[in-house]
């Protein structure tokens, strides 16, 4: 599984591929429009990625499910939000697809022409899409990851190499600014949307988020990954701009270059150091970087693509069909599929510009509705631990209001506007796709009888083709650090695992959410510090419970702690805000007071278990199942919860 093996590296490989393989194709676009401002334009960029790579960390941290932008509007608003988020990512993952696949075709003409026109780059873009729909199909493999994060160095080594000998051969500040003419060339609206279209690299944080809960890396990972991601949009982005425009002048004057400018701008790029060295050789080091990169960075896309469908169908905000898995390899080939033929239908006639401009409208809207959902759940969720957290917070409301991210929200629905305005296939594609959308998700809610804002899960194997074997999809299991936490875990367990033997399956059986309550005293601020004895307790349990978890076949767990007054409260309202399907709890040890179920009568609640236990049976909004220290043998008590009044049944 991918958790085994993927940290701080292969989330950094999948961030580059795509931030790699924007530029390779969107370097056209935005120098078509900003002219020789396109160097200012990255820098725009940088900035874009620097606020949304500090919400995508804060958020994934929170809340390590995987789909990103979809999983901080759920928590922050509701499911509708976090569908339209989900929906508007959808569109961006196809797009890139497309655009990969495009680009990809034009790059390899470099080593025969036809490759890059009629038929045969039809026929090569449709392999392109085959290859990375049977690629992620059979999922992802350590082997891939590793091949991965090799190309990135290569790659990143090419564009630094690059950046150094085209500022030593072509940079001139005269050049570099004289062609400058603003409102006219560039235009305000040509140079608003080029800073629409180097959003394009937020797809890249998307897919990493992806990965969320399969990964192995700490705090000081994260901020790693953060400032490693920054440093690598800043040099890149930045030194490709200013290089293009010192060594193709024309680009600042007239917005062409030489080559297929908009589809395959590097090599325009490498024809200026070829045509200074007599030689062909740079040509094709870039054509070949170029397409191996493009092709990596549509395996990333359609990785964040299937995890995000995958999170959509089973909270039921597209229908089961769709995310259908795949019986042996527990991917959703489905989606996939369709994926790959949307990419081919919109990608056959090979219209860049047009291309780009749809990806801006989603990429922009899903990440206004990211910044402004880590705004929300810095007061909606001020105990949750962050393992990263956003800085420059102040204090607004009774809360702590992160400004980058405010700033952030602010900055991308101007430029989510903008492109709206200055675009007309953003605008009605665009708007067209969301709205089919919202269609799609009102009937399928509605003709099942569920709410629309309200959260709904199904296990996966509700996904699959046969029939489900786990009892329940999600289980959240409270720990108290006593020797139960074993035999609670354990039922859950047994309730989650997948009992068909298939090993080759990853994704079987059920996620069990193991969670510790710190409780707070009122006398203390809720976010007071707390010991480090009692946060090594909460860890080491956390630790065991996902040990012990995990030895059952297909079963995953993901470990959580929260603050709160009361731990009955906390729990109750845990279940509901994550959507499980049941609690198992470890109940008090049955009194020998009244006898009751000890010498085989009935009794109530308030004979055997605590305060914190009755409150969760009488106030869950699903089933709660009680396990409790036997007098000889281990026993599961199940109460149906509500009623209030339901009395535990059968032997303690």
């Amino acid at each position: 599984m991918i958790r085994r093996y993927t940290g701080s590296p292969t989330l950094f490989a999948v961030v580059y591929t795509v931030i790699a393989a924007a530029l390779y194709f969107s370097l056209g676009a935005v120098g078509e429009h900003a002219f020789a401002l396109t160097p200012v334009v990255y820098v725009t960029g940088g900035a874009f990625f620097v606020l949304a790579a500090l919400t995508f960390v804060e958020g994934a941290s929170l809340h390590q499910d995987r789909g990103g932008a979809t999983v901080f509007a759920r928590y922050a608003f509701n499911e509708l939000w976090s569908f339209v988020a989900g929906w508007a990512l959808l569109l961006d993952y196809v797009i890139l697809l497309a655009a990969t696949a495009v680009a990809a075709t034009s790059y390899l003409s470099a080593y025969w022409g036809e490759l890059g026109h009629g038929g045969v780059q039809v026929a090569l873009e449709l392999a392109f899409l085959a290859y990375v729909g049977l690629r992620n199909t059979m999922g992802f493999a350590a082997g891939r990851a590793e091949r991965v994060r090799m190309l990135v160095l290569v790659d990143f080594a090419l564009h630094l190499a690059l950046i150094v000998a085209g500022i030593v051969m072509f940079f001139s500040w005269s050049g570099l600014w004289d062609p400058v003419d603003l409102g006219r060339r560039p235009t305000w609206s040509g140079l608003l949307f080029a800073c629409g279209v180097v959003t394009v690299v937020f797809t890249g944080l998307e897919s990493a988020s992806g990965l969320s809960g399969e990964v192995a890396i700490g705090r000081r990972g994260l901020k790693r990954l953060v400032a490693s991601a920054v440093a690598a949009v800043t040099v890149i982005y930045v030194g490709v701009g200013v290089v293009a425009i010192s060594a193709l002048p024309s680009v600042g004057r007239t917005g062409h270059a030489p080559g297929d400018w908009l589809a395959a701008p590097m090599l325009s790029v490498a024809g200026a150091f070829d045509d200074r060295w007599g030689t062909d050789a740079v040509t094709y080091v870039v054509a070949a970087a170029g397409a191996l990169t493009l092709i990596a960075g549509a395996n990333s896309a359609m990785l964040g693509l299937s995890r995000l469908a995958y999170s959509l169908a089973t909270n039921r905000q597209i229908p089961s069909g769709l995310g259908r898995l795949h019986p042996r390899r527990s991917t959703p080939f489905v989606v996939i599929a369709l994926a790959c033929v949307l990419a081919a239908a919109i990608g056959v006639p090979a219209n860049m510009g047009f291309l780009i401009g749809i990806f801006a409208f989603g990429a922009l809207l899903s990440l206004t509705i990211a910044h402004l959902a880590i705004c929300v759940l810095r007061y909606k969720e001020p105990e949750r631990d962050r393992p990263f957290r956003i800085p420059l917070s102040l204090r607004i409301g009774g809360g702590e209001l992160p400004v980058p991210a405010a700033l952030g929200a602010v900055v991308s629905f101007g430029a989510w506007i903008s492109v709206i305005v200055t675009h007309e296939g953003a605008r009605y594609v665009g708007l067209g796709w969301m709205a089919g959308g919202l269609a799609l998700y009102v009937g399928y809610r509605t003709t099942q009888g569920k709410s629309l804002t309200r959260r709904v899960t199904v296990p996966a194997e509700a996904l699959r083709e046969r029939d489900v074997e786990a009892e329940y999809g999600s289980i959240l299991v409270p720990l108290f650090g006593t020797p139960l936490d074993d035999d609670i875990m354990q039922t859950a367990g047994r309730l989650a695992a997948d009992e068909s033997g298939d090993e080759a399956s990853e994704e079987q059986g059920a996620t069990i959410e193991a969670l510790w309550v710190f409780e707070v005293p009122m006398t203390l601020p809720i976010d007071a510090r707390l010991p480090e004895a009692r946060l090594e307790r909460a860890r080491a349990a956390l630790r065991r419970a996902k040990a012990v978890g995990e030895e059952y076949q297909g079963v995953t767990v993901a470990t959580a702690t929260v603050r709160a007054r009361r731990a009955g409260h906390a729990i109750v309202e845990e279940a509901r805000r994550r959507g499980v399907e049941a609690i198992v709890l470890a109940a008090e040890p049955p009194s020998r007071i009244r006898g009751g179920a000890r010498i085989g009568g009935r009794a109530s609640l308030e004979n055997f278990v605590g305060e914190a236990t009755k409150y969760v049976v009488n106030k869950a909004a699903c089933r709660v199942i009680l396990t409790a220290p036997p007098a000889e043998d281990a026993a599961v008590a199940d109460v149906a919860s509500p009623p209030v009044h339901e009395e535990a049944r059968g032997p303690r």
